[in-house]
């Protein structure tokens, strides 16, 4: 058996794989800072559940590259990791946007591999969702569902959060719908990935790993 972790600038992730490589165990949660905490209970947990002598461990991510020198572990780099499992499983495939934390992605597998990043401002990203669904008094997870309720979208500014707090405060103030509000702030980082990360590339099959606490 073989476990991987990835532990990302907001939450920590794990797979379980069987000897055949098939996934048979899952989870996605929250690391809030504490990641040292987490990554013992993630352990503990998976220890407890197969009660396995010895299991093949690799990690991944950016919160994870300190811990891999600390206790020297096999360490993959996430985008290295993500374009050999999508050749692998979806072989179709040959474009991949990855919408993280703080950061946002996107690979272009055809001709060789090219990634684009944006890592200097969070438009776009999870975190920009963190705070549009503070804004609004709801968690991502409520957001989520009531953007799935939505009627009318609006028109918001998703490079800064900032300016899309300067979009969305005079409609939550003329009563719009937290659903459509919800919807709005979800189809501008569409257009933020579109527009500023793709730059209109983005004509083939893709696989998207959004950015979502579920």
């Amino acid at each position: 058996m073989r476990l991987g972790i990835d532990i990302g600038s907001t939450t920590i992730k794990y797979v379980v794989l069987d000897d055949a490589g098939r996934c048979i165990d899952q989870d996605y949660q929250r690391h809030s800072c504490q990641i040292t905490e987490k990554l013992i209970e993630v352990l503990q947990k998976v220890s407890a559940k197969y009660n396995q002598p010895a299991m093949a461990l690799a990690v991944s991510g950016s919160a994870a590259m300190g811990l891999q020198e600390k206790c020297s572990l096999p360490f993959v780099q996430e985008v290295y990791a993500t374009r050999i499992a999508a050749t692998k499983r979806l072989e179709e495939v040959d474009c991949i946007i990855e919408l993280g934390g703080e950061d946002a992605k996107i690979l272009f597998l055809s001709g060789g591999l090219e990634v684009r990043m944006n890592g200097t401002c969070a438009g776009g990203t999870g975190a920009f969702i963190d705070q549009m669904a503070t804004l609004l008094n709801l968690s991502a997870e409520e957001m989520n569902e009531a953007a799935k309720q939505a009627e009318k979208i609006y028109t918001i500014a998703s490079r800064c959060g900032v300016f899309a707090k300067s979009d969305i405060q005079p409609l939550i103030n003329q009563g719009a719908d937290k659903e459509d509000l919800a919807a709005s702030i979800y189809q501008a980082v569409v257009n933020q990935t579109i527009q500023g990360l793709a730059r209109g590339d983005v004509k083939s099959k893709v696989m998207s790993s959004i950015w979502a606490d579920r």
